[in-house]
């Protein structure tokens, strides 16, 4: 379901945060009533799944953004911005992953940020250059990469489970 309006978060478990720009996208969060919709679902045991600008905006904290940007403040974690260089570092690179089984995960980084610090309760669930680039906190996941552009569905697969766990907080 694509979710246009913040009433389109009624009834839902989970919900996608996307890759893109940041700061524009919390700008139009603000803008069309986002901000504090996102935190009352997240409040009321919806999960989060934030990849890329979407793992900024569930940050707390972020480095390298605009004075004042918009965000979440959902994950206890702070995040730099473009962490692995400009689009010309973009890349694509096999992760160590535990938590979905033994065989590296496909990941691409494309203006990547990464987690610089993780808060209290926030697991760490793989590293790249010695970089946070996943975690998850309660219901919430956050990866600094692009899943979607895969056609490994193992986190997609992680996240609705954890969507749908009656018991995780």
């Amino acid at each position: 379901m694509t979710v246009k309006w913040p009433s389109d978060l009624e009834g839902l478990k989970g919900l996608i945060l996307p890759g893109g720009e940041s700061t524009t996208i919390g700008d139009l969060m603000v803008h069309y009533g986002f901000i504090d919709a996102i935190r009352a679902f997240a409040a009321g045991g919806g999960a989060c799944y934030g990849t890329c600008a979407g793992a900024i905006l569930l940050a707390t904290e972020v480095m390298g953004g605009k004075s004042g940007q918009p965000l979440l403040g959902i994950v206890p974690m702070t995040v730099q911005r473009n962490g692995f260089g400009r689009q010309v570092d973009s890349c694509e690179v096999p992760l160590s992953m535990p938590i979905l089984g033994p065989e590296p995960v496909h990941t691409v980084f494309i203006r990547a940020p990464y987690i610089a610090s993780a808060g209290p309760g926030v697991e760490v669930l793989a590293t790249h250059q010695e970089k946070i680039v996943a975690a998850r906190y309660g219901k919430h996941l956050v990866t600094a990469f692009h899943p979607e552009l895969t056609q490994d569905r193992r986190i997609h697969k992680l996240f609705v489970e954890m969507a749908l766990d009656p018991v995780a907080v």
